[in-house]
């Protein structure tokens, strides 16, 4: 991925689902051509495949297991997301958490076949240790703000600044994003001025009732 980036969750909302997942990612695919921004999606699992095809946008997955290819029914392995086209993945999202060992494991599995890893952490002593497991990307989520109307950012900004001065000490090589609650090109701006290099988000944009517009002011942030 390329920084500054805004990152978009679909989640499992109706909106981001189907036809209508497919026709979100296509305007974000147009905002990121309109203004030159970098702009990524995390699709739902079950559209990751179709998405990763239909637009030229780096497409991550929501989660993965830390497995091999083989006999695990129900699992969802790195490799294979690898090949739908998806350049990589959110791991420990507050709303599918992990416990440490696995996130570990799943940071380790995500470099063996090539996949960037977003490690979400709940504060600043989680984004240490996230950091310590060397992933591409650490996300600060305070999960408490999380569709929220207040940004971390107005919120708790010494969280997002202290993950970062945390995260670089651990590994100066790991990437810090924040999310909870981003709702407009101010709060990004906010996140960039905190020390970030971009923004983790889903409703802000998808339950706007004008999400084109929303990502615009988002992305002019950055």
């Amino acid at each position: 991925m390329k920084t500054p980036v805004i990152i978009l969750n679909f989640k499992a909302y109706r909106e981001s689902s189907a036809e209508r997942g497919l026709a979100l990612a296509r305007m974000c695919e147009e905002v990121a051509q309109e203004i030159g921004k970098s702009i990524v999606i995390a699709p739902q699992q079950i559209d990751l495949s179709l998405m990763a095809k239909e637009v030229d946008i780096p497409v991550l997955a929501q989660h993965v297991d830390p497995i091999g290819e083989g006999s695990f029914t129900g699992h969802i392995s790195p490799a294979g997301v690898k090949e739908t086209g998806a350049i990589g993945t959110l791991i420990n999202h507050s709303e599918r958490q992990l416990s440490h060992d696995l996130i570990r494991l799943t940071v380790e599995k995500c470099k063996e076949v090539g996949l960037e890893s977003v490690v979400c952490a709940n504060d600043i002593e989680m984004g240490k240790v996230a950091a310590s497991f060397g992933p591409d990307y650490v996300a600060v989520e305070p999960p408490e703000l999380i569709g929220g109307d207040i940004s971390v950012t107005s919120a708790d900004p010494d969280i997002v600044s202290g993950t970062v001065e945390k995260v670089k000490e651990v590994n100066p090589n790991v990437t810090v994003l924040c999310g909870a609650g981003v709702k407009s090109g101010e709060d990004v701006r906010k996140a960039v001025e905190l020390g970030t290099e971009g923004v983790l988000l889903a409703s802000g944009v998808i339950k706007s009732p004008d999400p084109k517009a929303a990502l615009l002011d988002l992305a002019l942030g950055l």
